[in-house]
């Protein structure tokens, strides 16, 4: 049987909200089965408690934000790709301010907390969401159409085309495509960091935002190139890191998916609308489990053990 999975030990970090430049403390928790992940404001007298789902993402501005009775928890996409990407379905996560702390920028810290924290499969089958029909959203006409799609597919791909007509972005590849059944979250994606323009800068931090952003944290370009001292990570990073992106916002669905996921310059709020599409179509999905090696797709047990030994 597949089985659910969620920490043995709970764990702590500190980091910078990107957009508040607050210091920010997180705790992970592990939690029951079928409880799924559930984010806490545990700096509010009473404590709020939201739980992840497509409906409790209330904002998409440059983040994935849960938001219940005016209560925010910002920028949860990074820790959600990597609770996908290691197959974590039960976790409570405190955090004592409105925003996770951004960390490297990627996914990789996440990760790293999460493994020194231990995985631990549960007595519970893990469910799965398979895409059974073709699910599309998009917006904008001509060359600013921007589309993402869910299609049936035996297993979890992801195919992401990105285009921002900028030099050093241009000189990467712009399209890639990772089969998390075929290749290692941790070594192929988990480290592909955000990324932004000096340009923008002034624009955002008069908004309130981006005042934690820096070279520590982003990889972070003027009108021609890249402005960090050290290489890319990965020669395809920018498009990796949307792909990074994209795993955390449709993991917000609740359950991990079966599904081929194609995307043309999504971001954040289409890939919300997506599984918001899917879930309001019935007869485009089914809740699914494997009680045997036989049943399930053979990628999914290969990557059941590719990312993790248990503590």
């Amino acid at each position: 049987m597949l089985k659910q999975r969620t920490i043995q030990y709970p764990t702590r970090t500190v980091g910078i909200g990107l957009h508040s430049g607050y210091k920010v403390e997180l705790v992970l928790r592990p939690a029951a089965p079928d409880t799924g992940i559930v984010f806490h404001r545990t700096d509010l007298k009473p404590e709020v408690s939201i739980a992840v789902g497509a409906e409790a993402i209330g904002e998409t501005m440059l983040a994935s934000t849960l938001v219940r009775d005016g209560v925010r928890i910002s920028t949860i996409e990074h820790l959600m790709s990597a609770c996908s990407g290691l197959g974590i379905d039960n976790l409570h996560v405190d955090v004592n301010a409105e925003e996770i702390p951004i960390m490297d920028g990627s996914a990789s810290s996440f990760v790293f907390l999460l493994q020194q924290a231990g995985l631990k499969e549960q007595d519970a089958p893990k469910k799965y969401i398979r895409v059974k029909k073709p699910v599309e959203i998009s917006e904008g006409e001509g060359a600013n159409r921007k589309w993402a799609r869910l299609e049936p597919y035996n297993g979890f791909k992801l195919d992401f085309f990105i285009e921002f007509n900028h030099p050093a972005i241009d000189s990467t590849h712009q399209r890639a495509v990772i089969d998390l059944g075929k290749v290692s979250y941790v070594r192929d994606v988990s480290r592909a960091r955000t990324f932004g323009f000096v340009k923008d800068v002034e624009t955002l931090r008069g908004m309130g935002l981006a005042r934690g952003g820096s070279l520590e944290n982003a990889i972070v370009m003027d009108e021609y190139r890249i402005l960090n001292a050290h290489a890319l990570r990965y020669e395809d990073e920018f498009v990796r890191h949307k792909i990074l992106d994209a795993i955390g916002d449709l993991y917000n669905i609740g359950h991990p998916l079966l599904a081929s996921y194609t995307a043309h310059k999504s971001g954040h709020a289409l890939n919300n609308q997506l599984i918001r599409a899917l879930l309001a179509q019935p007869d485009a999905y089914e809740i699914v489990t494997f009680t045997t090696e036989q049943e399930a797709p053979h990628s999914l047990f290969e990557q059941s053990t590719l990312e993790w030994l248990p503590a």
